[in-house]
């Protein structure tokens, strides 16, 4: 009796264990400073065909940064739409957004200039940059998206995702942590 509640204890903790190291980690954590410049190609904004530094731009207000693989993925089309809206909503705080599109993809700078036309894109500057972005940003092959969300170049929150496990509901987690890095949340 004591061997198999031991033996089942056992196998709760291996199981356990496997699932916590296959959580995916991908760019900074929550609490960590975010790494610093860089510059990718911008898509539109000021900076619209130039490499600008975004993290520069913003400073230390408040950010949605989210690097992602797939200019024509829909939930990653669909995050963006929202939070542009939420960037608007919290225009008084003077939010900035951005998404890295980290990609080889020749054809993702036409790509992202009709997503920003066809979907009214005005609050979140899309850019362009390597398959492996940043490297001091450490966005891990196997995400499809992360999101940082910062303040005061400090992490708040991090939601990263694999291929496939961005959904509606997912997207309206992320909306809520904005909350995080808005002036009320200091």
């Amino acid at each position: 009796m004591i061997r198999k509640l031991f033996a089942s204890v056992l196998a709760l903790g291996l199981v356990g264990g496997f699932v916590v190291a296959a959580e995916l980690v991908s760019g900074p954590q929550t609490g960590e400073k975010v790494p610093g410049p860089f510059s990718p190609l911008n898509i539109n904004g000021k900076s619209a065909g130039e490499k600008n530094c975004l993290y520069c731009s913003n400073g230390d207000k408040p950010v949605v940064m989210i690097f992602a693989r797939n200019p024509e993925c829909p939930m990653t089309q669909a995050l963006i739409k929202k939070v542009d809206a939420t960037v608007a909503k919290n225009e008084k705080c003077e939010m900035g957004s951005f998404v890295v599109f980290c990609t080889d993809d020749s054809t993702a700078e036409a790509k992202l200039k009709a997503m920003v036309e066809k979907e009214s894109i005005k609050n979140v500057i899309l850019s362009l940059d390597t398959p492996a972005g940043p490297s001091k940003y450490k966005f891990a092959k196997d995400a499809d998206v992360t999101v940082v969300l910062y303040t005061s170049r400090t992490v708040k929150a991090n939601h990263t995702f694999k291929a496939g496990e961005l959904t509606a509901e997912k997207i309206d987690t992320v909306i809520k942590d904005v909350s995080k890095i808005t002036p009320e949340a200091k």
